[in-house]
């Protein structure tokens, strides 16, 4: 599809112009006002350029291109004027962020050399946020991969909590989720410095030593530390530090963070993280909500009941036995496959990707896998 401009101005003549002019080179929209302007970006386009005239009935350039920004943050936009003060100028940059100001009345050839250089920046712009989002998304896929191989129990309790932050996201219709269920999926990084027997007698729900006690706390400012130096991850770092943080308290200067203080994603990740250590503890769903609710001033209240609505809602699976050569993505494991000498290879609760397939199809080779083992997947309908 070609990229769309929108031609934006309060005298239609002058649009008609325009298009005459330049529907040969470019695919345009022309808006008669900004009322109309702002429609067609809600319900048609996408448009990658908006140019706007600066005089306007109801609403100036500079608030429209301000608002059209908020709308779609990648549209380059460009400003028409006859006369613009300087001041103006700096608010049309600080808050519409202008591409260019072009006065009027704009020759054609100065117009059309414009959008072929608003063209290109989107271009640029575009392109450079998918690198980001592709070489981010690369390294969280490679920060799993290393935990589940380092650290199979962390990482199957990761992606316990990881469906369960996703339900309970949904739920409550976070306008941006990604930052959360990224943080459900790196919560246990942080663990890489524990013993095994830490971790063993935390997921076993066993009581611990001062020592160890005090080990196993700093596991999500330790995680923190590690997210926070990835760019662009420093929200989802702050989920992290504050994953074990009680909902109750009175928020102080010393510490801001209690209540609706805390992120929500971290009021997310401690629901969903108590839950899994009361089940791993050898409670039933009903037993652990009840423990929930009978200690309810530690968690954010809509945060429990969209836990516990959840629970109701869930989709109905299937358990059955299987052998690592019958393993498909998307089963998630019962039971923990282990190797013939008791070597934890994958922890229950994870769901199976290729990674962990080609893993234990490679360990086969090398050692004896317990099997059958239990997974369970969902029902077909």
């Amino acid at each position: 599809m070609s990229e769309m401009i929108l031609l934006v101005d309060d005298d239609a003549n002058v649009l008609e112009g325009y298009k005459r002019h330049l529907r040969k080179d470019f695919a345009l929209d022309t808006a008669v006002g900004p009322e109309e302007g702002l429609r067609m970006i809600a319900e048609g386009g996408p448009y990658v350029v908006v140019v706007s005239d600066f005089v306007m009935p109801g609403m100036d350039g500079i608030k429209f291109l301000t608002q059209v920004r908020e709308q779609s943050k990648d549209c380059v936009r460009i400003l028409l004027t006859g006369n613009v003060s300087f001041s103006s100028a700096i608010q049309a940059i600080n808050q519409g962020q202008i591409f260019r100001f072009l006065t009027k009345p704009c020759p054609p050839e100065f117009l059309a050399s414009a959008l072929t250089d608003a063209l290109k920046q989107y271009k640029l712009i575009t392109a450079e946020r998918e690198l980001l989002e592709q070489t981010l998304s690369g390294s969280i896929r490679v920060l799993c991969d290393m935990l589940s191989f380092v650290n199979p129990e962390a990482f199957g309790r990761s992606s316990r909590i990881t469906r369960s932050v996703q339900s309970i996201a949904e739920r409550l219709q976070l306008p941006d989720p990604w930052p959360t269920t990224t943080a459900a999926m790196l919560s246990q990084i942080g663990c890489v410095i524990l013993p095994e027997i830490v971790l063993d007698k935390v997921y076993r729900g066993d009581v611990l030593t001062a020592e160890e006690t005090q080990l196993y706390k700093q596991h999500p400012f330790i995680g923190a530390d590690l997210i926070a130096a990835i760019p662009r991850m420093k929200p989802v770092a702050e989920i992290i530090r504050f994953q074990d943080k009680p909902y109750s308290g009175t928020v102080t200067s010393e510490d801001p963070y209690i209540g609706e203080g805390i992120p929500i994603g971290a009021r997310i990740l401690k629901v969903s993280l108590d839950f899994d250590a009361l089940l791993a503890s050898g409670k039933t769903q009903a037993e652990a909500i009840e423990h929930l609710n009978e200690q309810k001033d530690q968690y954010d209240p809509k945060v429990l009941d969209s836990l516990i609505l959840g629970l109701s809602e869930d989709v109905k699976y299937e358990v059955k036995p299987v052998g690592v050569i019958d393993l498909r993505d998307g089963m998630i494991l019962v039971e923990n496959i282990q190797s013939s000498k008791g070597e934890l290879l994958a922890s229950k609760g994870q769901e199976v990707k290729q990674t962990m397939r080609i893993r234990l199809l490679s360990l086969t080779k090398s050692c004896t896998i317990k099997e059958p083992f239990m997974v369970m997947l969902p029902k077909s309908r």
